[in-house]
Parts: structure tokens; sequence; C-alpha cells
């Protein structure tokens, strides 16, 4: 299969100026989902008679779920990041040590904020909130940070990974919202330009060495110290979402499993469905 996403960004009499491919737009929900199979009407009885039995539903989401809201993921087969591309995400050492790194960094995430914080949530977002409303999930894990689960009305929330939509002070630990940075990258590149390809996960996009140069990246307004999205980057350290299956089923709690591909768990769990998230959960009744 073949994929391409198109961005340019510069600025004209101080007005920011976006072009985005055809085959990127919102439009273009299932261009980062693997294939699937056929939904299978017995599987999701038995998805059903698993709701309907839990009592204290947890949910654990991770990158698949986003897929269909245009978002890529990393390691899906044909479609994830490391499959089209011999790109790789930031370090966490890399990012805290080197000064030229941020910068490529948030040069990159500046030209792709526009397009990833539009995304909107998909049907399946839109189930578990409200699964959340009529209590029967008592608590929602996400492993994302693309802040869909919020946008979709989840309160019952741990942002695992963090979330993009908030930038942490590396000194002082002040947060900022992300879009307030923006307004301070306007403000600091009046005239820088960029012409992108390609969109990561986690919102940036990729640029060469020379449009990078010239970027300015303001410091934290409150004490001048670096700054950081309120993520986890890859190599720091985070509680696994295998360990959270792991402990129910150490406890022999019932676990079911919706993933498009195998997982490590799957041996772990009582039920196993490849469907999409957002074709699948819409018909269990939460009652």
């Amino acid at each position: 299969m073949r994929m391409s996403f198109g961005l340019t960004f510069r600025t004209a009499k101080g007005h920011w100026l976006v072009n985005l491919s055809r085959q990127c737009s919102h439009g273009s929900t299932g261009l980062f989902v693997p294939p699937s199979p056929p939904l299978d009407p017995e599987k999701v009885k038995e998805l059903q008679r698993f709701i309907t039995l839990s009592k204290r539903l947890l949910v654990m989401t991770g990158a698949g779920i986003s897929t269909e809201s245009g978002i890529p993921d990393y390691r899906s087969e044909k479609v994830g990041l490391y499959a089209r591309t011999d790109r790789r995400p930031i370090q966490h050492g890399d990012f805290i040590r080197s000064a030229p790194i941020r910068q490529r960094y948030w040069a990159r995430n500046f030209v792709g904020w526009p397009q990833f914080s539009s995304h909107q949530p998909n049907p399946a977002h839109l189930a578990l909130s409200n699964w959340e409303r009529l209590g029967k999930l008592y608590w929602l894990v996400t492993q994302n940070v693309d802040a869909l689960h919020t946008k979709a009305g989840s309160q019952r929330l741990t942002e695992l990974h963090g979330c993009m939509h908030r930038v942490l002070c590396l000194h002082c630990g002040e947060q900022t919202p992300r879009g307030v940075l923006q307004e301070r990258f306007e403000v600091l590149n009046p005239t820088w330009s960029a012409e992108a390809h390609g969109l990561a996960p986690d919102g940036d996009v990729f640029l060469t060495e020379e449009e990078v140069q010239n970027f300015q990246v303001p410091s934290c307004a409150r004490c001048g110290g670096p700054l950081k999205p309120d993520v986890v980057f890859f190599g720091d350290t985070v509680y696994s979402g295998y360990k959270f299956i792991l402990t129910a089923w150490e406890k022999k709690l019932p676990i079911a499993i919706l993933n498009i591909g195998p997982t490590r768990s799957d041996g772990l769990a009582c039920l196993k469905l490849d469907s999409r998230c957002g074709e699948l959960l819409p018909l269990i009744d939460p009652h």
C-alpha cells in the first residue's frame, strides 16, 4: 500500500497557511488501520456477555483505537510507522541532553500540531464515554497521548503516558496548554517556513536539517527552563500496560482483548477479538 502526506507551513503577512494532501484528509480514517476479518456475530455475542457480567469494568486502550481517527501507530503491520518508514521516535535521554535535538523536535511538532490537534474521537471513543456515563465502565486507562478520550467526554481516565496537549518545564515543572506554546512559536518565527512529508504518531512531521536550523524555541515563561511535552518518550520509565493485564490474570480476573492481530497477552485472555474497535464497541449494550 502506498501512502503519502504532504504539508507546507509558511507565513504570509502574519497568517499561517497549511496545505494537506487529499490522502490524509479527515475522511481518510482507515488509512492507518490494518486489514481485519468481518465481524463474527458469535464473537460479538461473547463480548456482549463479557460486558454484561462485568461489575467493575477496567478498560485499557492503546494506539489501535486512535488509528480509526486518522492517527498512525508505530507497529501495525504494513500501515504502522515502522512498516512505512525507517523513522524512529525520539528518545527521552537524547531530548533531555541535547538542545539541537529539542530544537528539531519542536520544529517538527510545531508544523504537525494543527493537524494532530484537530483529530476527533471516533465511535469507539464515544462508546467508551457512553459506558462510563451509564455506570458500566469503572475506569479507563489509555496509553495514548492524543486526548481523544477527553474530547469524547471520558472523565474516569488515567493517561498512562501523558498527553500532548500539555507542556512541561523540565526545571520548575510548570504546566501550560500546548495551544499557548503554539502561539509563542508563531511570534518567535514570523518568517520561518518548512515543507514536511510524513506524519508521526506523536504529532510531529519530518523536516530537513536545513529547515530546522533557523527555528526558534521558546523557554519556560516562568523560569527560562527547557520545555517538553507532558508525555513519556521512548526510553523513559513508565508502568507497562502489559503489567496491568498480567496482574489481572494473577488475580484470576477475566480478560478480553480487542486488537487486530496478535498480542503477547493473548494467552492470558478468555476472549480475543480481531476487529475494528469503532465497528464493534458501538454494537455492545452497556446496560
